[in-house]
C-alpha cells in the first residue's frame, strides 16, 4: 500500500472517530444503543462519501424518517417483538419509496422502541445529530487534499432507481 493510501485511511478514519460517533458519546451517555446509528453513518460521511446513501437526501430523509416511524409503532402497538419487526418493515418501505436509503437509519425504528423511556435518548436518533453529523463530514472531507468533498451531491436518490434488489422490468 502506498504511503499516500495509508496517510488517507488513517484521515478517514480519524474524522469517523472524532467527527463521528466520539463526538456524540457525551450527549447520550444514558443510552449508548444510540450511538449505532450515527456510528454507521460516520462510516459512510467519512468512508463512503461518494455513495449515493452517504448524501445528505439520504441521511436527512432516512433518520428522521425512521427515527419517527419507530415512534409511532411505540405509541401505537407498545414494544413487542412484532412491533420491532413492523417498525423495521416500514422503515425500510418508507427510505425506499422516497429513495432516502441511509443504511445506519435502519436502526432507527428499532432503538426508538428500545429506548421508549428516555425521550432524549429517543429523540436525539434522527434529529439531533444528523446535521452536526453532515456539518463535520463536510468540513473534514475540505481538510484533506485530494478526498472527495461531503457531499458530492445534495440530492443524490439512494437507490439510484426504483429497480430495488435487482428487478429487471
Amino acid at each position: 500500500m502506498q504511503r499516500s493510501a495509508i496517510a488517507r485511511l488513517l484521515w478517514c478514519g480519524l474524522g469517523a472517530a472524532v467527527g463521528g460517533a466520539v463526538a456524540f458519546v457525551p450527549c447520550f451517555a444514558a443510552c449508548l444503543a444510540v450511538l449505532a446509528s450515527p456510528g454507521g453513518s460516520a462510516v459512510f460521511l467519512f468512508g463512503l462519501t461518494r455513495a449515493p446513501a452517504a448524501q445528505p437526501r439520504a441521511l436527512f430523509g432516512g433518520h428522521p424518517g425512521g427515527a419517527l416511524i419507530g415512534i409511532a409503532c411505540y405509541q401505537l402497538f407498545g414494544d413487542s417483538l412484532w412491533v420491532y419487526a413492523l417498525a423495521q418493515v416500514l422503515a425500510l418501505w418508507y427510505m425506499l419509496l422516497t429513495r432516502t436509503v441511509h443504511p445506519p437509519a435502519g436502526a432507527n425504528p428499532m432503538i426508538m422502541i428500545h429506548a421508549h423511556s428516555q425521550s432524549d435518548c429517543a429523540l436525539g436518533a434522527g434529529f439531533h445529530w444528523s446535521v452536526p453529523l453532515g456539518y463535520r463530514g463536510s468540513c473534514w472531507s475540505r481538510l484533506y487534499p485530494g478526498l472527495s468533498h461531503y457531499p458530492v451531491s445534495w440530492l443524490d436518490q439512494s437507490p439510484p432507481s426504483l429497480f430495488w434488489g435487482g428487478w429487471n422490468e
